[in-house]
């Protein structure tokens, strides 16, 4: 096989997302004679970037504090109106603001597509000289001889699902550098690699998932309000954590969508299901009549917090954003700290290459984040996620309700809970009752392979499958026979069948070509035994406004 070729750079950094680009713009800003790299897997930033979203401006105002004058998508639609509902399947309640901290209110902050935030930082690190690749998937981390990291190869192209070469094979690029920055977002396959390889995870509770699915409507102008931002939790969730939001962006649009919490025990539950449901409920059909939906989307979020985080220097490297995990999950915010870590990051490799250093671990960066407001934001509310998950939606909630008050006034409190892994949720189908969902209405709630077609999603057939079961016998005997197969439930995009035909065994059926990269699988099958690698590079999704 041919050698690679390669490129050196200072800085590369895997993934065009807010913390990468951040990171990014701030190395530039402090050192504009330091050559930054982005490579980005997706046809263009902003293809794979799927959010709510909205968006508090802290990281951002100080990155570029003049943004809302500098056509920043993010400007045009401020939160004017936040409500939280409590549903039952006929009727909702609102929650008073004043059982809810301050920090909950959405005061000052904005409502937009976080993938054109993406496109639009991009544009302004672009001006700096920063050279963005999208296109191009990282699918490999490069070593040097002392085994810290120097830097990440691209995949090949043009590889036949037999391993033979297209007529269009071009062997992948190798990037040298003197920092590598993996912000992948979550669940990261390079950055899954990276956790034992350097034991980052050793001292920190197990990351925990939720996973996130999101349609964007058209709505007529009189059901519409810019700025408004709604939250839902209760039904139709039973014996699941979770809940859904509805956003009213600009141009007559609302971005909704609902977010099941991976620890769910029963097999035979199905996000994307939950969703169709809680759209025909009366208060959102109110809001949806009429309208007509546009996109559809889905992603993993890594929901574990504070206690989850791992350490985030290596030599050689740094993990910035969400392949760290710094969502905020009772805010459901995660943007702002994200665009912080890759600032943070930034700041210790500029300060390491003016002192000549290259290849080592950026402890300063470590260190910068243990003093700074994403430490501190993440401390107070690190315990909500698991009174929820321990004591139920309604005694959780309020548990998670004082907790946070006597946070906000600074009574923390004197222990931390635990994370468990979410593929050990699982009940087998024996100890699970069956979930009937209604058939979609083709008005308010659709079937999946439909809602695919809507995220443009788009994969070479003729290349291998990214989507490895490392043991076929163990998916048969475990995953279908004693589980009831639930990757068909679980998957968003119908990536996943069991085919059962008579007198034959059930044969696993993978559809790569329909994978969102929501990374569901390779979290929550109940024996790890789904394994999410990097496809072609610009594969997947592209997602226009999402």
């Amino acid at each position: 096989m041919s050698e690679r070729e390669s490129m050196p750079y200072d800085v590369v950094i895997v993934g065009a997302g807010p913390a990468g680009l951040s990171a990014a713009i701030r190395i530039k800003q402090l050192s504009p004679d330091t050559s930054v790299c982005v490579l980005e897997k997706g046809s263009e930033v902003g293809a794979h970037i799927l959010s709510g979203a909205v968006i508090d401006p802290k990281a951002l105002d100080e990155l570029l504090p003049d943004w809302r004058n500098m056509g920043c998508p993010l400007a045009d639609t401020p939160v004017n109106d936040n409500q939280h509902w409590i549903m039952t399947k006929t009727g909702k309640f609102n929650m008073p603001h004043f059982l809810t901290p301050g920090f909950m209110h959405n005061k000052g902050t904005y409502t937009a597509s976080l993938g054109n935030v993406c496109r639009w930082l991009a544009g302004q690190a672009e001006n700096l000289g920063v050279e963005i690749f999208p296109g191009f998937s990282a699918a490999e981390i490069l070593y040097n001889a002392d085994g810290s990291v120097r830097g990440v190869a691209t995949g090949d192209m043009g590889i036949a699902r037999d391993g033979s070469h297209k007529d269009d094979y071009m062997r992948g690029m190798e990037l040298h550098a003197k920092y590598t920055f993996f912000a992948e977002g979550v669940r990261g396959h390079l950055t899954k690699l990276l956790k034992p390889q350097f034991a980052l995870d050793k001292n920190c509770e197990p990351q925990v998932y939720g996973i996130g699915l999101k349609e964007l409507w058209d709505i007529p102008p009189e059901q519409h309000s810019a700025g408004r931002v709604i939250h839902s939790q209760g039904w139709p969730l039973a014996d699941a954590n979770g809940g859904a939001f509805l956003y009213h962006q600009a141009n007559n649009q609302v971005a909704l969508g609902f977010v099941v919490w991976l620890n769910y025990s029963n097999p035979y539950l199905s996000p994307f299901e939950e969703l169709q449901r809680w759209k025909t409920h009366p208060e959102v059909k109110k809001i949806l009549a009429g309208g007509r939906r546009v996109s559809y989307g889905a992603r993993a979020i890594s929901d574990g917090g504070w206690q989850s985080v791992p350490e985030l220097t290596f030599p050689g490297g740094a993990l910035i954003g969400c392949s760290a995990g710094f969502v905020n999950v009772p805010r459901i915010k995660g943007t702002h700290t994200a665009m912080k870590s890759g600032m943070l990051a930034a700041e210790a490799a500029v300060e390491a290459l003016a002192a000549g250093r290259e290849h080592d671990a950026l402890t300063s960066y470590q260190t910068a984040y243990e003093n700074s407001w994403i430490y501190k934001e993440l401390r107070m509310v690190r315990n909500v996620l698991p009174l929820v998950e321990k004591y139920g939606n309604l005694l959780g909630s309020a548990l998670a309700g004082v907790n946070m008050w006597l946070e906000n006034f600074g009574i923390r409190m004197p222990f931390t809970m635990k994370h468990h892994p979410d593929h050990n949720a699982l009940k087998k189908k024996n100890k699970a009752e069956r979930i009937d969902y209604p058939k979609p209405d083709g008005v308010f709630s659709f079937d999946r392979l439909s809602s695919v077609f809507l995220s443009n999603t788009n994969h070479a057939e003729d290349q291998p499958i990214h989507l490895q079961v490392k043991d076929m016998d163990l998916q048969k005997n475990s995953e279908f026979m004693e589980f009831a197969g639930p990757s068909t439930r679980y998957c968003p995009a119908g990536v996943y069948e069991w085919i059962e035909e008579e007198g034959k065994d059930p044969r696993y059926q993978i559809n790569s070509q329909n994978c969102v990269h929501c990374k569901t699988c390779d979290i929550k099958d109940p024996n790890q035994n789904i394994n999410w690698v990097t496809p072609e590079g610009g594969g997947g999704p592209n997602y226009p406004n999402m």
